[in-house]
């Protein structure tokens, strides 16, 4: 899988990150989802033990859209 870097709104050049595949897909770099409410209520919507979720700021969010044009 090649990964393009889209951005960050880390100032250190650690987590959350963004990345756009060459499989038409995103990966994002952020912080592991622990609130066991929180991850109940994934699991109970279908998130499965082999996956998991992370949390990024919305900032974020901005180069997924410029990526998708």
């Amino acid at each position: 899988m090649k990964l393009t870097h889209l951005g960050s709104t880390s100032k250190n050049g650690g987590c959350p990150e963004a990345y756009e595949t060459d499989r038409g897909t995103f990966v994002v770099q952020g912080t592991r989802v622990t609130d066991p409410e929180a991850l109940a209520i994934l699991r109970n919507r279908g998130l499965p033990d082999h996956e998991t979720a992370v949390e990024i700021p919305k900032e974020l969010v901005e180069f997924f859209r410029e990526a998708r044009g």
